[in-house]
């Protein structure tokens, strides 16, 4: 199939649904992803009257049933029941206390930066990490007379370190599967990129709140409540399966949850079977997003977009810059990091392959800009989270996100500097 620039029509149909009716009711997230997603799926059925129904349904059905897809199905619903057991027995809290009772009083805000990172780097979701740190950190702000905005700038900003950097994140998952890469391999070359970025945030918070200081009582842990946490981060950077990480990690967090009184032997599958319904969304989007792809891809969609964003590339590090602009705009327009790698990712492989870009390197960029495009993004779910928990405005907050404008600058320096070096072993069009 010839390139055809007419097949990216159910692409332009999901962003009007999508944008359009953030625009006119203010909420981007009145309108159901998953139904402008079916709909733009059934507008590229519709497409291309020379392919029989039954044929498009089989290319569809081709793109959707992909074993890399189906491979992220389960992660993200394993990974899911694994965040969710975790913190029904203790552990995010345990977590929190345990940090807040050994930050010194007067670095508040670096610690809750810190713990931010931490507990995001366990959960594997940005969104819950804001929704678990957001009240202490209105606390934080009255008690030592801080900017709430300062506080919930900080929050997501951690947030959005767990949400570029966890074994368990749906947007990681998402990128690595994508590009084909190893987990951690992408780990290895994103953690070097963004650990600048991380740093210098501390050292700018710490001077923006010099002098303030407060405490807290009451701040009660128990060791083996953050355990299952510890198990998954070890064993998943030693390179064990990820599948057995977590299901030996919701065993972990399931035994100590019996242990300390947290459930019953039903409630604890409940809570399983909970966490797992609560990926069963971004499942779904993955497979009609696949599916769809694969529809427009046979039309000649995916090769337009290919020439088109590669019409001035001429060398590796213009291809690499052409990646980070594709995910920047896609993630602007889609408010959902994890939803623009899902349909960046195809053709950021493409152009990997064409020039040379090692897998780890190709999803390093999808995933490190689309969480610096989305840490900024006053309509997207983290600022909406933090807002309405603060009760203040999300544009509020913008100016305090200063951990995501680093980790862009961090991925910039990388692909100036031709970070990481490719191995001898990787060809062009391999």
């Amino acid at each position: 199939m010839k390139s055809n620039p007419w097949a990216l029509i159910p692409f332009i149909v999901f962003l009007v649904l999508f944008i359009g009716s953030g625009i006119v009711t203010g909420d981007f997230y009145t309108f159901p992803v998953i139904v402008a997603i079916t709909i733009s799926a059934g507008v590229a059925l519709a497409m291309n009257q020379k392919e029989s129904l039954t044929k498009k349904v089989d290319i569809f059905c081709k793109g959707a049933g992909h074993p890399n897809v189906m491979l992220m199905v389960i992660i993200f619903v394993l990974a899911g029941a694994f965040s969710e057991v975790a913190k029904g027995m203790g552990a995010v809290e345990s977590t929190v206390n345990l940090a807040l009772s050994v930050v010194p009083p007067n670095l508040l805000v670096v610690g809750i930066f810190v713990i931010a990172c931490f507990i995001s780097l366990s959960m594997g979701t940005s969104v819950g990490t804001i929704v678990a740190l957001a009240p202490i950190g209105v606390g934080i702000s009255s008690q030592a007379d801080l900017s709430i905005a300062l506080v919930m700038g900080t929050i997501v900003g951690g947030s959005m370190f767990g949400d570029n950097l966890s074994f368990i994140s749906d947007t990681t998952i998402t990128a690595v599967r994508t590009q084909g890469a190893e987990m951690k391999d992408k780990f290895k070359v994103n953690f070097l990129i963004v650990l600048p970025a991380a740093i210098v945030t501390c050292v700018i918070l710490g001077f923006l709140t010099l002098g303030a200081s407060g405490q807290f009582e009451d701040l009660s842990y128990t060791w083996i409540n953050i355990i299952p946490y510890i198990f998954v981060l070890i064993f998943a950077l030693i390179g064990m399966n990820v599948f057995l990480v977590l299901v030996m990690g919701i065993v972990l967090a399931g035994v100590v949850g019996l242990l300390n009184g947290s459930y019953q032997i039903l409630s604890l599958i409940q809570q399983i079977g909970d966490g797992m319904a609560g990926m069963y969304e971004i499942a779904f989007l993955a497979i009609l997003i696949a599916g769809m792809v694969e529809v427009i891809k046979y039309n000649g969609g995916i090769d337009f977009l290919l020439q088109l964003a590669t019409r001035r590339i001429k060398s590796r590090k213009g291809a690499e810059f052409s990646i980070a602009g594709l995910i920047s705009l896609t993630d602007l327009s889609t408010a959902n990091n994890t939803i623009a790698i899902l349909i960046t990712g195809p053709l950021a492989k493409n152009i990997a392959v064409e020039y040379g870009i090692e897998p780890r390197k190709s999803a390093s960029i999808l995933d490190l800009f689309s969480c610096t495009i989305q840490g900024l993004l006053p309509y997207g779910a983290q600022f909406l989270a933090a807002a309405t928990i603060a009760g203040i405005s999300p544009i509020s907050i913008m100016p305090y996100s200063i951990y995501p404008i680093l980790i862009g600058i961090c991925g910039i320096i990388a692909i100036l500097i031709g970070y990481p070096k490719p191995k001898q072993s990787y060809q062009v069009g391999q």
